[in-house]
């Protein structure tokens, strides 16, 4: 069962659904972990057998159409999603940076959309989901990023994450403990039923509570 969102959102941007969950992390799970980014991985590469293919997926083309709709070249400045997918898909490997960052992870990879996880008391109050503006900018986790155009969340502080790269002042630290998740849905796609089902089996596996909010 899903509990109100303790903060609103105003959305600007048509088009998207945003999936919300908090998570947290419940106990060390590090060989289930390794085994779950393992198989995310192979599952990728299994439904994906080129970049063509990558490109061609519902879902991707979706996403894409909407970053053109907000102002942005999805070919420049690929959704966080499809550029994790490109990576796997070349061999890497899915990396082991803290549970609640490789859960994300794991979401976006099966769901092939954007997803983000930001500390908990990172950001509050009214959120906005609009494109970004001409002069806006963040320290992002890449270093300074111009969020022009760019598909955008901000609270009254200002960015805080946009679906290419995440920001640096809600990032998950080695002692977070708690997070909050969103996953950026390209609406009628993919739907939020589908996010969770996703991923309450990944938390699950990763020793990671998740509370689903709408």
């Amino acid at each position: 069962m899903a509990t109100a969102l303790p903060f609103s959102i105003d959305y600007e941007l048509a088009g998207w659904e945003l999936f919300w969950a908090l998570l947290e992390v419940e106990r060390e799970a590090p060989e289930e972990l390794a085994a779950l980014r393992r198989e995310v991985a192979e599952e990728a590469r299994r439904r994906f057998a080129s970049a063509a293919d990558l490109a061609s997926h519902p879902t991707v083309a979706a996403l894409r159409r909407l970053f053109r709709d907000a102002g942005c070249d999805p070919t420049r400045y690929r959704p966080a999603s499809e550029a994790l997918l490109r990576r796997l898909l070349k061999g890497e490997a899915l990396p082991a940076i803290h549970p609640l960052v490789d859960v994300n992870n794991g979401l976006s990879a099966q769901l092939a959309v954007p997803c983000c996880v930001m500390a908990d008391g990172s950001f509050g109050g009214a959120l906005r989901w609009r494109a970004g503006r001409p002069g806006e900018s963040y320290e992002s986790l890449r270093g300074p990023f111009n969020l022009e155009g760019k598909p955008l969340l901000l609270d009254a502080e200002g960015p805080l994450d946009t679906p290419i790269t995440g920001g640096r002042r809600v990032k998950v630290l080695p002692a977070t403990r708690r997070a909050w998740l969103v996953a950026y849905l390209p609406a009628g796609v993919v739907s939020a039923d589908e996010a969770w089902d996703r991923l309450e089996e990944l938390s699950r596996r990763a020793g990671v509570v998740a509370r689903r909010y709408m």
